[in-house]
């Protein structure tokens, strides 16, 4: 599992370009999986705070009990429109929830506006990051796990 600032220490080429894609809109797609192990996709928002992605939910939410019971996640930037304009970037790993209330404060001060609600918060711990791109004319994979180079794979 590796942070974000461990992501840019190890991939500083490819950090830029995902962070820009999920900044690039508020709401994005995140996967959970159900009790019984299927998947649920849900709308999310998520945050860029210090070393870490964060990521905020309403207190109870199906989102919220999904992660609790298994921090697997997968989140899809907003594709944004057809042109693939600025690519498409993708983040999996786990989630933890962040339950130490001098942390939940720390949390709270980061954000442009705290919670309107009772919430859960959870770090998103990365095993992988994908970003995908147009580039002189093809199309790019950029795949990275901790620990190892990024992988560059043409499509096209």
């Amino acid at each position: 599992m590796a942070t974000w600032q461990d992501f840019e220490h190890e991939a500083p080429d490819l950090a830029p370009l995902v962070r820009a894609r999920f900044e690039a809109n508020k709401h994005h797609v995140l996967a959970t999986l159900r009790k019984d192990g299927s998947p649920r996709v849900n709308g999310t928002e998520m945050d860029f705070i210090g070393a870490d992605v964060m990521l905020g939910s309403m207190y109870g939410s199906v989102k919220a009990r999904d992660l609790q019971r298994d921090g697997r996640f997968a989140i899809h930037s907003h594709p944004g429109d057809e042109t693939m304009a600025g690519g498409d970037s993708k983040l999996s790993g786990r989630a933890v929830e962040i339950t130490d209330e001098v942390e939940l404060a720390a949390y709270v001060a980061d954000l442009p506006e705290p919670p309107p609600t009772p919430f859960h918060a959870f770090r998103l711990d990365l095993e992988q990051v994908v970003h995908t791109g147009l580039e002189d004319g093809h199309l790019w994979v950029f795949n990275w796990h901790p620990g190892r180079p990024v992988e560059r794979i043409r499509l096209h």
